[in-house]
């Protein structure tokens, strides 16, 4: 388990080691050594690993799964009914709110 400065952290086959408490109060300074230098961490609690801290994949999709994400038909246009209830909330929500006036009670 490693308490003190993170420039000599303990290393573990998943990443370097570092406690929880440490972790807890360094947490932007973790996340940033992962952003910025790819670097994975352990953490520790009593001596045990309960988390990892690491970067995320890179997912590479390929055309034929980008295309999959797309229906094969083609999408019906909106009818004029559909068309005209999106115009009458548009109004609705941009209409004018003028306060009542308490001087006309």
């Amino acid at each position: 388990m490693y308490y003190g400065d993170m420039s000599k952290p303990s290393s573990s086959p998943r990443g370097r080691a570092v406690s929880a408490t440490y972790a807890a109060r360094n947490f932007a300074s973790l996340v940033n050594r992962v952003r910025e230098e790819r670097a994975a961490y352990v953490v520790e609690r009593s001596g045990k690993p309960v988390a990892e801290i690491r970067p995320v994949k890179d997912r590479v999709v390929t055309m034929r799964e980008f295309v999959a994400l797309f229906p094969a038909e083609p999408r019906r246009p909106a009818d004029e009914e559909y068309l005209r209830a999106v115009e009458e909330g548009i109004a609705f929500l941009n209409r004018a709110v003028i306060p009542e006036s308490p001087w006309d009670s």
